[in-house]
């Protein structure tokens, strides 16, 4: 993303980021729409069929963006669907860019797709964005699997999954938002930040040098 100053509406809420100009591109002449003014009939229409006929033509295919990704300078954004399978993607109106794991072998250049009007954009999976992101839903379907409840350890093996649904399974009984809340604390974003600088060194082996240091540094506040 231009800057480096990519942002995501997939753990953020929207009115964090987004403000009235905030603008979505959707590939189709005229006007960019307005993001936050149709953000919450987005996610309604996602949840009912019966409201989907009410969003704008240009728009209309907008409900099955998985997140939305822009740049925070200029306010653009763009409608995204993730699919584990290339295979799986479909154009629809609204969405600009197709995320995929990369297929061993295969190049992870991106690309346009006339025929469905994304921009693919091949990503890879191992210990990367694609893996974080299936396995956040795996522990979603497991936990509402088991009545929002502890899932078996069968079904849930990883120890650091079945701690998130430890935490959701506490708070059964609050409403969404406050767990969502609760989450973000625990996630303690941005506790880390990387910095790269120059150390001095002195060694009375010349054939040992050491050329980076990396270490974690606690932020601020």
């Amino acid at each position: 993303m231009p800057n480096g100053n990519c942002e995501s509406l997939l753990s953020t809420r929207p009115n964090e980021v987004l403000n009235d100009d905030s603008q979505l591109l959707y590939g189709a002449r005229g006007r960019p729409a307005k993001l936050k003014k149709y953000i919450n009939r987005l996610g309604g229409a996602f949840k009912n069929r019966n409201t989907r006929p009410s969003l704008p033509t240009s728009i209309s295919g907008l409900w099955k963006a998985d997140l939305f990704v822009g740049d925070v300078q200029s306010d653009n954004w763009l409608g995204t669907s993730v699919k584990i399978n290339a295979r799986d993607l479909t154009g629809e109106r609204g969405l600009r860019i197709g995320i995929v794991p990369v297929r061993q072998g295969k190049t992870d250049r991106v690309r346009k797709d006339d025929g469905k009007g994304l921009v693919i954009c091949p990503l890879h999976h191992d210990h990367d964005f694609m893996q974080a992101f299936y396995e956040a839903w795996r522990i979603v379907q497991a936990f509402i699997r088991a009545d929002a409840k502890m899932p078996k350890e069968s079904l849930l093996p990883d120890p650091a999954h079945r701690e998130v649904c430890r935490i959701l399974e506490e708070r059964r009984e609050f409403p969404v938002v406050d767990v969502l809340e609760a989450l973000e604390a625990f996630g303690q974003l941005r506790l880390v930040s990387g910095q790269e600088f120059d150390v001095e060194s002195d060694f009375d082996d010349e054939s040992s040098f050491t050329s980076t240091l990396v270490a974690p540094t606690s932020l601020p506040g």
